[in-house]
């Protein structure tokens, strides 16, 4: 059963600082693509992509931005990507062990991401591609940070001022003045099958600065999200329980079926979206509860609940005790 096709907030957050930056009222634009308004606290959670790419193109439009991905590649750096991959890559004795674990972990950061290695004489391309967006306009917002990443991650083994020969977009992109003067030695290359950057094979060889190895490179349990509807849902909510959750006909729409067909697929997989709801809310609270000090009046508010009394009887009926109970249980375990 097909997912919808998520990234990490934290790739939105800098297309609408800079939104913002430059005067524009960036939550009316995010909510007319279904996106949360507020994005404060939650790199970590996931979002449609397809509806973050539209909401680029749309701002950059209506503003006047030139070359929108290329301006939020400056602003993102290493330490923006999924903890699971900086560990991964921190843990990697050599760059070509880190670039394996990019193309296996890549889903981490957008699920419906694949990367892989292509091997040449002297250079690898390291490639990268959306799965079902062949043909879709404006992807270059997004294969912008599908390249810059790769290329943050050979910098951590072959130094800061590293640059690829070549960044090429499967897009139809033409890059501005500006960007071509960025990246003074650097062609760029359009219309290609995948997106991608060259590196020297020679380079693969290098030790990691870090001189972090260890038996196993990522615990056994660690793996990339499932690419189907009921674990999409799981990973979207969070990102739009302190807003109001999206309504069934938006979430419809996000996954291009009609509200009876998206309906049909949470029933034959034995889930209404309420139950999606409360297990999102649940699972959202639960970890607050954790891992935060936070008041358990405004966990309640950040898992979607207006009433606490409702929050505790709704994380009871899920969990056979109070959120004071769930929360003083952590503490001795």
């Amino acid at each position: 059963m097909s997912g919808i096709p998520l990234t990490r907030c934290q790739f939105v957050i800098p297309f609408a600082e800079l939104h913002t930056e430059i005067g524009a009222s960036t939550a009316p634009l995010l909510a007319k693509f279904c996106l949360p308004t507020s994005l404060d606290d939650k790199a970590d959670h996931y979002v449609p992509i397809l509806q973050a790419i539209n909401f680029a193109e749309a701002a950059q439009r209506s503003q006047g931005i030139q070359d929108f991905g290329f301006l939020i590649s400056r602003r993102l750096q290493f330490h923006h990507l999924s903890e699971t991959m900086q560990r991964a890559i921190s843990y990697s004795p050599t760059l070509f062990i880190a670039l394996q674990q990019v193309c296996k972990l890549a889903p981490f950061e957008d699920t419906n991401l694949n990367v892989w290695i292509e091997f040449g004489k002297e250079h690898v391309k390291i490639c990268s591609s959306l799965r079902g967006t062949i043909g879709l306009p404006h992807l270059e917002h997004s294969q912008w940070l599908q390249n810059i990443f790769p290329i943050y991650i050979v910098r951590q083994f072959a130094g800061p001022d590293w640059t690829p020969a070549t960044i090429a977009f499967e897009a139809q992109y033409t890059p501005t003045r500006e960007t071509l003067a960025f990246w003074p030695s650097t062609r760029f290359l359009s219309g290609q099958r995948a997106s991608w950057i060259d590196v020297p094979i020679s380079l693969l060889s290098l030790p990691n600065p870090a001189s972090i190895t260890l038996p196993e490179f990522l615990p056994k349990e660690t793996k990339p999200p499932n690419d189907d509807i009921i674990n999409s849902l799981k990973l979207m909510l969070p990102a739009y329980l302190d807003e109001g959750p999206l309504t069934v006909a938006q979430i419809a729409e996000i996954a291009r079926l009609s509200v009876r067909s998206f309906q049909r697929r949470l029933s034959n997989a034995g889930f209404s979206y309420s139950d999606l709801l409360d297990v999102a809310r649940f699972e959202n609270a639960a970890k607050l509860l954790r891992d935060t000090n936070a008041k358990i009046i405004d966990v309640a508010f950040c898992s979607g609940y207006t009433d606490p009394a409702h929050f505790t009887r709704a994380f009871r009926r899920i969990s056979g005790t109070t959120p004071r109970e769930y929360r003083d249980s952590c503490k001795l375990s």
